[in-house]
């Protein structure tokens, strides 16, 4: 081949690689467009303005509001932790060993349970539950704020006849709620419950007012005085003494009981108003107890009968069954067989009701009231008397009271009587056990003492106190186990209230009463 033939098939070989590689590149070119058509690409536009403002969500629905309150009140609501004496006795009665028994003498066992509390005052006075700091030992109760600041609290002034208590933690600047008017409240209204149940600190709950006036015979006290506010916001074992807050913020009710079936929540619960709380909480304040007028009448609320019988309209106001001698009521003129319609310009529709409003005035206050008698209402004033307290009958007991500790905290053990008659009685309806134990001065009369207690029964949930000395049953001393049968066999039977007068291991008196 000669060097021009050479030559050209030298440049076509190039131009036919230039060729190849043209194509090969533009095959390549459009396969990398295909991969690149398929990627979907979004654009995130990024802010730190929230789309809606606070004001905007509380226009558009109340419950946005809850965030604002829970921040506001959290901080006012403390954990309260006290230390009570304790029974270790189980419900079949077994105890310790011998040894453990003397030891209990000496160093007896304790418990600690948990409550919650409402700081009113900024110099530390708590509004709480009375059943949240009654059996506390000397020095035992604990306060923990909502930012873990701990102090060391003590009891200003109790008042069982209402089931609160106010205690006092020192220092100053420390939050406080504002506290609103509770009868302003309705039914329907939404509501915030914040405490801490089982042990969970400042736990926030949301519901409604449920109703109003409730009494559910939950405080054991013969001068009670119960007219919940009820509600369905989420309430546990620790709630007790926590807020009951409206959306704004206030203060409507001391959160301090439930209805349940099963020991927890199960959507009803209840609190002491804002407005009788806070009356009680000044006058323990101001005075070391509650000074409470007393109007000195017996009621009961209308029905139809009583309607019919009175001649009233409908059924309202609350019917005055009889009026004490030398009583407020009897000087202003109130006679039997009245209607209670109003007072101080409320009205009142049930016997619980009207205690309420008379419970918010002191002795010496002047009230108002409009009266249905003989069908024409009539207007009268009546000045509170003051509520005279019986001092108990000093009882003389049979055996000692050995102290634990030179402050108040006292043990009272059950009398150890060799060869005493001893007998046994369980009432499983109330979930209770008596012991009998022949008097060592005369064998023929009994002392009885609760000998068990049944978890989640009657006498559980009203907390008679295990270890208790049983005084009288309705009204009527029991020496005798044939009476003590009788009484309460009877009472169970009718399923009629139970009344127990007992003096507790610490020797304080109490009312219990168990419905069967």
């Amino acid at each position: 081949m000669s060097s021009g033939n050479k030559f050209l098939t030298a440049v076509l070989l190039v131009l036919i690689g230039i060729v190849l590689g043209i194509i090969v590149m533009f095959f390549q070119r459009d396969t990398a467009l295909a991969d690149l058509s398929e990627v979907r690409f979004i654009e995130v536009n990024r802010s730190e303005t929230p789309y809606w403002t606070d004001e905007d969500l509380e226009k558009i629905d109340d419950r946005f509001v809850f965030r604002t309150v829970a921040r506001s009140v959290t901080p006012t609501v403390v954990y309260i932790e006290t230390i009570v004496p304790t029974r270790s006795q189980d419900f079949n009665g077994t105890e310790g060993e011998e040894d453990d028994s003397i030891w209990r003498r000496f160093i007896p066992p304790r418990a600690q349970t948990v409550g919650s509390g409402v700081l009113i005052s900024s110099d530390g006075y708590i509004l709480t539950n009375n059943h949240v700091v009654e059996d506390a030992v000397n020095d035992g109760i604990t306060v923990t704020l909502e930012d873990k600041r701990t102090y060391e609290s003590r009891i200003v002034g109790r008042d069982p006849s209402t089931d609160l208590a106010v205690i006092k933690i020192d220092g100053g600047n420390f939050p406080s709620l504002t506290i609103g008017n509770s009868d302003n409240i309705e039914v329907g209204e939404w509501v915030m419950a914040i405490g801490n149940p089982f042990r969970l600190q400042s736990t926030v709950t949301a519901g409604i007012v449920s109703a109003l006036g409730r009494e559910v015979e939950i405080i054991n006290d013969l001068r009670r005085i119960e007219s919940f506010i009820q509600t369905d916001a989420a309430i546990n074992r620790g709630n007790s003494g926590g807020a009951l807050v409206n959306t704004s913020g206030e203060l409507i009710g001391i959160n301090t009981a439930i209805a349940t079936q099963n020991g927890s929540y199960q959507g009803y619960g209840f609190a002491v108003p804002s407005n009788l709380a806070m009356k009680v909480a000044r006058d323990i304040i101001e005075y070391g107890e509650v000074q409470r007028g007393m109007l000195g009448v017996q009621i009961r609320s209308m029905d139809e009968d009583l309607v019919r019988e009175t001649g009233l309209d409908r059924i309202r106001g609350v019917y005055v069954a009889n009026v004490d001698s030398e009583s407020a009521a009897a000087e202003a003129g109130l006679r039997a067989s009245d209607v209670i319609l109003e007072v101080n310009d409320q009205p009142v529709n049930a016997s619980n009701k009207l205690q309420e409003k008379v419970a918010m005035y002191r002795p010496g206050d002047a009230v108002s009231l409009s009266v249905w008698r003989d069908g024409d209402i009539i207007s009268m004033s009546a000045q509170l008397n003051k509520i005279e307290r019986p001092e108990p009958e000093p009882e003389e007991l049979s055996f000692d009271i050995q102290k634990i500790e030179p402050e108040d905290d006292a043990f009272r053990p059950r009398p150890d009587r060799e060869n005493s008659g001893v007998t046994n009685h369980t009432f499983s309806s109330l979930g209770l056990r008596i012991q009998g134990l022949s008097s060592p001065d005369d064998p023929d009369i009994m002392d009885f003492y609760i000998d068990g207690i049944a978890p989640d029964s009657p006498a559980y949930h009203r907390g008679l106190p295990d270890g208790g000395e049983v005084i009288s049953i309705n009204g009527e001393n029991v020496t005798d186990s044939g009476v003590l049968e009788q009484i309460i066999s009877e009472s169970v039977m009718n399923r009629t209230p139970i009344e127990f007068k007992i003096i507790t291991e610490q020797g304080s008196v109490g009312y219990y009463i168990l419905t069967p």
